[in-house]
């Protein structure tokens, strides 16, 4: 199970941005959509600390793309606050 949780993160991290990005129509897939797919997978047993930061990880970027628009492409929520360290990461629920 946490294999295919991995492989949902990392397909979600891939694939996130570019729709919310979108093209000369606008957003493909809105930030909306991704919050709860995001919080689909909270919702999954036994997930690791790994998994349960990237989420979160995933989570602020959206916050931060809310609150900004589609300008964060180029400033990621880590590099703009300095939260660097995992251990710093609060946890959405």
């Amino acid at each position: 199970m946490n294999r295919l949780i991995d492989q949902e993160i990392a397909h979600i991290s891939r694939v996130m941005w570019p729709s919310l990005l979108g093209d000369m129509g606008g957003t493909i897939l809105t930030s909306e959509y991704w919050r709860m797919r995001l919080h689909a997978l909270l919702d999954a047993p036994s997930l690791t600390k790994i998994q349960l930061c990237a989420l979160d990880s995933l989570l602020l970027r959206l916050d931060h793309y809310d609150r900004h628009g589609s300008d964060v492409y180029s400033a990621p929520v880590a590099a703009e606050s300095g939260e660097h360290d995992v251990e710093q990461v609060a946890l959405h629920g």
